[in-house]
């Protein structure tokens, strides 16, 4: 399923990950239907204390880091981007900050163009492979990457064009240990391990 891969990507650790799914380019021929069903998605996720059984999502590492995923999701609502579900901390005790979507997200906007380490996903609309590739390259980062496809022809020509250390094709955040991690542009000096 579509949405499922970005969810484990991005609000498995809270999106306090360097290799984050922060960033979905989605095709406008499911762009609707992907928004609907990742906002059940994220709406079902349990925030609460990961040494709970039944809890998806722990909090943000500090305050400061929950500040500052708060203000980048403001920046968002500031800057015309459509809030899906989301957008503010959780009630109670804790540094929890709710899944958040945002949808009509351009590449201008800060939420689409830095690196926000927390539970916010930015839905980005693209028409073509040629168009997702340049947009997905233009940005100042390239640690990891990944894509979900029936047509695996055409997931391997859009790795193969990507500027990114990790490109994963219908997963996200499979590692090995024995694998080469590292980036290029402005995440990494190299590689671990290669």
């Amino acid at each position: 399923k579509a949405t499922d891969i970005p969810q484990v990507g991005l609000f498995l650790n809270q999106g306090q990950c360097c290799c984050a799914s922060s960033r979905v380019f989605v095709h406008a021929s499911i762009y609707d239907a992907f928004l609907v069903a990742a906002k059940k998605a994220a709406e079902a996720r349990v925030l609460g204390s990961p040494f709970e059984a039944k809890t998806s999502q722990g909090p943000q590492v500090d305050k400061l880091q929950f500040d500052k995923v708060l203000g980048y999701i403001q920046d968002g609502k500031g800057e015309g981007a459509r809030l899906v579900t989301g957008g503010a901390s959780q009630d109670g005790k804790g540094f929890f900050i709710q899944p958040t979507i945002f949808a009509d997200v351009t590449d201008q906007m800060k939420i689409a163009r830095e690196e926000i380490f927390g539970p916010v996903m930015c839905v980005i609309k693209f028409d073509s492979d040629d168009e997702v590739i340049e947009r997905a390259n233009a940005s100042e980062f390239g640690l990891a990457a990944g894509i979900i496809s029936t047509d695996v022809p055409r997931a391997m020509r859009i790795a193969r064009n990507l500027t990114a250390g990790t490109v994963w094709i219908n997963s996200y955040d499979n590692f090995d240990a024995a694998a080469p991690f590292g980036g290029f542009k402005s995440s990494g000096h190299g590689r671990e391990k290669g």
